[in-house]
């Protein structure tokens, strides 16, 4: 492959975090003005509407937010009443979050909300090229999560990535 100079504005990495933060303010000023509610807060609600009862470990891992993050919406929606806290009986420590009544309440909200926004963003798309888009947004998800899963050699004291990232 001829080597090539860094575009920033070619460089996909850089226009897929711009399209998704893009995408993620629509969303965000949406949920705000009408319900009052965070990315991170709306995020807790929909994976725990989802569950009979995850802990804020759980959420972070399935939606990639850092611990802070769950930690600061699991007690703003405690707060506001829309989630419940119960002990854990697998390990003692963590809590299950669950949705309160006034939780699964805002959820029946809020979920024809998200699939307006969904529709108002792609709805322009042929629905050919939305199904390879969520193809190739898995792939790319599947090789981002392999390449943070590349070990360190033992024998350099390196990560082995080099080979990966080509």
């Amino acid at each position: 492959m001829k080597d090539r100079l860094l575009r920033l504005d070619n460089f996909l990495p850089y226009r897929l975090s711009i399209a998704s933060n893009l995408v993620s303010d629509v969303i965000s000023a949406a949920y705000s003005r009408l319900f009052g509610l965070s990315i991170a807060e709306w995020r807790l609600i929909a994976v725990i509407a989802e569950t009979d009862g995850i802990t804020q470990q759980e959420i972070g891992v399935r939606t990639r937010m850092d611990k802070v993050t769950v930690s600061r919406a699991a007690i703003a929606l405690t707060r506001r009443g829309l989630l419940l806290r119960a002990p854990n009986p697998r390990d003692g420590r963590s809590q299950f979050l669950t949705l309160s009544d006034a939780g699964e309440e805002l959820y029946r909200h809020v979920a024809p909300q998200a699939l307006a926004l969904e529709q108002a963003l792609f709805g322009a798309i042929p629905e050919h090229e939305l199904t390879r888009f969520a193809e190739t947004l898995s792939r790319i998800t599947d090789t981002a999560e392999a390449l943070l899963r590349i070990k360190t050699n033992p024998d350099t004291g390196t990560e082995d990535t080099d080979e990966a990232l080509g």
